[in-house]
């Protein structure tokens, strides 16, 4: 797939590149500060973007900025966000605007390859990809939303569906079969009174009203 990576650290930068050309796509442009950023993504059209939150010149939000830009003008332009800490309130504003190939990781992640490169196909491919640690903060700071109504387990379901992770995955993960993942999602779509549509629909309309539930 093709590619467009903004990062201002030089090292991780072109990291980033070789892991992403050993692995078969093609890197288009880079991007070093935030103004680079929006010319590179409109002017290539990526498969997916790979950005910063904090870029110069203030180092506050312009990778985050550039992508919800982004997105207005390119709105399926899948986007893969990287944080070095965790950041709830760029990570809700990320994924309030649609959570079809959006994907929020802390840059540690990059380190474990696979994950890494499962994470980018799914947000490329229009899933989610949120970092078990992002997702664990945003269920601590939930208060009185539809979600309470949910078991613990399917709560569990929840987050590792926010995660962007299969049935398959989420059977293996909790250790339970998938018909019992199967069942707990149609649990938890009654519950939060989600429209009978197709089922992948459904599941983005899921992990959005976990996430505009957060505080």
């Amino acid at each position: 797939m093709r590619v467009v990576i903004a990062e201002d650290n030089a090292l991780l930068r072109e990291g980033l590149v070789l892991l992403l050309t050993s692995a078969g796509h093609e890197v288009v442009a880079v991007a070093g500060s935030g103004p680079e950023v929006l010319p590179a993504l409109l002017g290539h059209r990526p498969d997916i973007a790979v950005l910063d939150v904090r870029m110069p010149p203030t180092y506050r939000d312009e990778g985050l900025r550039a992508a919800l830009a982004a997105r207005e003008s390119i709105p399926a332009l899948p986007v893969l966000v990287l944080s070095q800490y965790v950041e709830e309130s760029y990570a809700a504003e990320l994924l309030g605007v649609g959570a079809s190939g959006v994907g929020y990781l802390l840059k540690d992640r990059v380190g474990r390859v696979d994950e890494f490169l499962d994470a980018l196909e799914r947000v490329a491919e229009g899933g989610t990809a949120l970092d078990p640690e992002v997702v664990t903060q945003l269920l601590t700071r939930r208060r009185n939303s539809p979600l309470d109504s949910l078991t613990p387990r399917e709560r569990e379901v929840l987050e590792l569906m926010a995660e962007g992770r299969d049935n398959a995955t989420i059977a293996e993960t909790l250790f339970v079969t998938e018909r019992s993942v199967s069942k707990h999602i149609g649990n938890l779509f009654l519950k939060l009174e989600l429209p009978a549509t197709d089922s992948g629909h459904r599941r983005v309309l899921a992990v959005l009203t976990y996430l505009n539930n957060v505080d």
